[in-house]
């Protein structure tokens, strides 16, 4: 999830599906109430305006009809000016004005709402004297001054909605990217990296998950110790007694009579090389798996490595007639274990010469790309079926009918290094469209 995006499945999207729709609704709500205080202050104040300006009439009697104001529709429902009326007791209309004329004189005295032909008025009406006082204030200015001020007083909050969608965006975001390290930390974490993460940061409420993870790294973590421990003890107690009997087939060799004894011979002997090889290649395997996390990384001249790595494989390549070329078009250089590079290189030469044919080539590229660079382990054997190169890097894997001794750990042992130093090994066939088979590793490049 990038920054600024979110998705409703995500914690931070159900958060905010929740905590945005209550916020909104909580300033409506505050909206509402200011404007209902607002029209009970604004009608109260009013009401009271109109019994105060109808009682000096009251008292004036029947002529204080002189000094009636009688205000304009501009000034009756724009400004909120009063009209006044004054009734005889008989119920006769003494003055007033147009404006409201069409309000008869209300039954008792007090205030109510009254639908007239000029729109809805406060009607005010006076106890019965010499004169009865009723006075109109337009409703349509009345609603409008409430509203007027429910939305001055609720413009601040209006203003603070956006403020704080924003800052519950960023405190949300916080939270969850504190979770997002949490899991960054987590998918750091592999079999050599099984450490327990720190709680010093971690939010109160994730912490007993983060306590039962650690716990259960910890199990993980002794489990596969374990492991390590019974492979790497199972290979050596077997490799003692295999080259005990390799070399008591050795000596044997010369009293098998020809024919079909040595034919046999020669087929215990291939099976006695492989498991010896197997055993070998378990070792190192324990070996890499066990000391992998404690590698310091340090500057490697690939270049140098591969070389060392050919010197290494030449009795092989001369005994079987294989010959090996380097191709150096880049020198780079990469920041890792040693250990594991070399064991990347061995691990795929030795695969290209033990399936390349007697009197065959294999050829070791290094060239540039992009902005890194690439090692090409490229053979002249019979290559690998498109569907079955990731199956040859699961270990114990053999392609069918390849005929050779390997042990199937060869491949798995070289994509594993690959893989701790952040490089990525992959299979694909030959550009020049012959036979064969190019292991490509690809480099992080210092």
């Amino acid at each position: 999830m990038t920054a600024g995006r979110w998705r409703a499945s995500s914690l931070r999207g159900r958060l905010l599906v929740w905590l945005v729709p209550l916020l909104l609704v909580a300033a409506a709500a505050s909206g509402a109430a200011s404007h209902a205080s607002y029209g009970e202050l604004v009608h109260v104040f009013m009401d009271r305006q109109m019994v105060l300006l109808a009682r000096p009439f009251a008292e004036a009697g029947p002529g204080g009809h002189a000094a009636v104001p009688a205000p304009d529709d501009h000034a009756v429902h724009e400004w909120g000016s009063f009209v006044v009326q004054l009734w005889s007791p008989d119920g006769r209309l003494l003055a007033g004005g147009r404006l409201g004329a069409d309000v008869p004189l209300q039954a008792g005295a007090g205030h109510r709402d009254v639908q007239g032909v000029d729109g809805r008025w406060r009607v005010y009406t006076s106890p019965p004297g010499a004169v009865t006082v009723q006075v109109l204030q337009s409703d349509r200015f009345l609603s409008e001054e409430v509203a007027k001020r429910a939305l001055y007083a609720g413009l601040p909050i209006a203003m603070l909605v956006p403020l704080l969608l924003v800052i519950l965006w960023l405190v949300v975001g916080r939270a969850s990217k504190e979770l997002r390290a949490v899991a960054d930390e987590v998918a750091a974490r592999d079999t050599h990296r099984a450490a327990p993460l720190s709680l010093a940061r971690i939010p109160e409420e994730i912490v007993p998950l983060v306590g039962g993870f650690n716990d259960l790294l910890s199990r993980l973590g002794a489990a596969l110790a374990a492991q390590r421990r019974f492979v790497q003890d199972a290979a050596h107690e077997l490799r003692t007694p295999v080259t005990a009997v390799s070399l008591q087939l050795d000596l044997c060799r010369s009293w098998v009579p020809p024919g079909l004894p040595a034919t046999q011979f020669d087929r215990l002997e291939a099976g006695v090389r492989r498991t010896l090889r197997l055993v070998e290649q378990l070792l190192r395997l324990s070996r890499e798996e066990a000391t992998a996390g404690a590698r310091q990384p340090e500057a490697v001249d690939v270049t140098d490595l591969l070389r060392a790595s050919v010197e290494q494989f030449l009795p092989l390549a001369d005994r079987r007639r294989i010959e090996v070329g380097f191709d150096g078009q880049a020198s780079p250089s990469v920041t890792g274990s040693p250990v594991d590079l070399r064991s990347v290189f061995d691990n795929l030469l030795d695969n290209a010469l033990r399936y390349t044919p007697e009197g065959g080539q294999v050829e070791i590229r290094v060239h540039p790309e992009g902005r890194g660079a690439v090692v090409d382990v490229v053979d002249s054997g019979p290559g690998i079926d498109a569907a079955l190169r990731e199956r040859v890097f699961d270990r114990f894997y053999r392609v069918p009918g390849s005929g050779t001794d390997g042990s199937g750990l060869g491949l798995a042992i070289a994509r594993a290094a690959a893989s701790r130093q952040g490089m990525r090994l992959e299979l694909r066939s030959r550009d020049d469209g012959r036979g064969g088979l190019v292991a490509r590793v690809h480099l992080d490049v210092a």
